[in-house]
């Protein structure tokens, strides 16, 4: 009688990740990329670069032609903001869920449930190794602990979602990424799942994981320095006004933690309302021109069209540029939000200039 593996249907050998690398190998323009864009985010969080950072683009990747071509309209509105805006696009390709539903391009590349997850893997870095081309740092979500293994090297910054930052497991992985990381509060709105997990991932652990050769190791970390808190809203509350941020601030000086707040537009802060988020964006540039020091990013859910749209058996009926997990505001509403938001502290920071002289 088998005691083990009796609800196991079939494993799967996945290559190395030493394996996997060398089949998509980054050059040396592609490291440096990484690096730079990472030590903007540490100043950033530092206070040595006085921009903000914006993570912006679809809520999940399903369609790398789309992902690309956004990702081109990106990098030229990055370049017009860059002065008071540091953007990264936001590649998603694991997606939690509540109960069941497509898990992502990692997961089912082909949308279909077939699972090819190798495939999937291997689609996801080479859309990476050419954004990072483009010149756009990424960002993304570390959902599944052994796939950083595979793809940390082309990511520049990552979150922890509503639904694991109370994980133990992604609070060790976190302490280990060579990224700064952002926890979103809770699914209900608390902030104290977050606060905590802030507390825990600056800390060293041990912990079981993989090495570059697959094989299984105990991974000890030293701890990440750069994580932050996400407001996200929750419990059908927003929590991203100045009376939450100001609350906010106060639970991190009560557990001596750095005052770095991200506001996510998108989520129970919408009202799950994709059209929403561009007046939460205005009502966070408004509290910086107001005078607040401690928040220093935002999130917008964003595609080249808006809205969503279900996924079905005939793919054929899927909409080019339409998210087909939470819905996204569209290209022309982005590029006017970003260019607004940029305008209105570019003209804070000229004013404070003149009243200093």
């Amino acid at each position: 009688m088998s005691l083990e593996n009796t609800n196991i249907t079939n494993l799967e050998r996945l290559v190395t990740p030493l394996e996997f690398k060398q089949q998509f190998p980054v050059t040396d323009a592609i490291t440096t990329h990484v690096e730079r864009s990472r030590q903007t985010i540490r100043d950033i969080l530092d206070r040595k670069d006085n921009r903000l950072f914006v993570v912006v683009g679809p809520c999940s990747v399903h369609d790398t032609k789309a992902a690309l071509e956004y990702a081109e309209r990106l990098k030229r509105l990055s370049d017009e903001v860059q002065d008071q805006l540091f953007i990264l696009m936001r590649v998603y390709f694991e997606k939690p869920r509540t109960t069941v539903g497509w898990k992502g391009l990692i997961n089912d590349p082909y949308l279909d449930g077939s699972f090819q997850i190798e495939k999937g893997m291997s689609i996801g870095r080479e859309l990476m190794i050419k954004i990072n081309e483009i010149g756009l740092p990424i960002a993304n979500e570390a959902l599944d602990p052994i796939s950083p293994q595979y793809m940390q090297d082309l990511i520049s910054w990552s979150a922890i979602g509503a639904r694991t930052t109370e994980s133990q497991t992604h609070r060790e992985m976190a302490s280990g990424l060579s990224v700064p990381i952002g926890f979103k509060n809770g699914t209900d709105g608390s902030l104290g799942v977050a606060i905590n997990a802030l507390q825990s991932v600056s800390s060293g652990h041990s912990f079981l994981g993989i090495d570059p050769q697959g094989k299984v190791s105990i991974v000890h970390s030293s701890g990440n320095q750069y994580a932050h808190i996400v407001l996200r809203g929750g419990g059908g509350k927003q929590n991203y006004d100045s009376v939450n941020v100001r609350l906010t601030e106060r639970e991190l000086r009560d557990k001596a933690l750095p005052v770095n707040i991200m506001v996510d537009c998108s989520h129970a802060n919408s009202n799950k309302d994709p059209e929403l988020q561009p007046l939460v964006l205005e009502n966070i540039t408004q509290q910086i021109l107001e005078g607040n020091q401690s928040i220093i990013g935002v999130m917008l859910e964003s595609h080249l069209n808006p809205g969503s749209q279900k996924l079905t058996d005939d793919k054929s009926a899927l909409e080019y540029g339409v998210s087909i997990t939470d819905g996204c505001i569209g290209w022309d509403t982005t590029e006017s939000c970003l260019k607004e938001m940029a305008s209105k502290l570019r003209q804070l920071k000229q004013s404070v200039s003149q009243n200093y002289v």
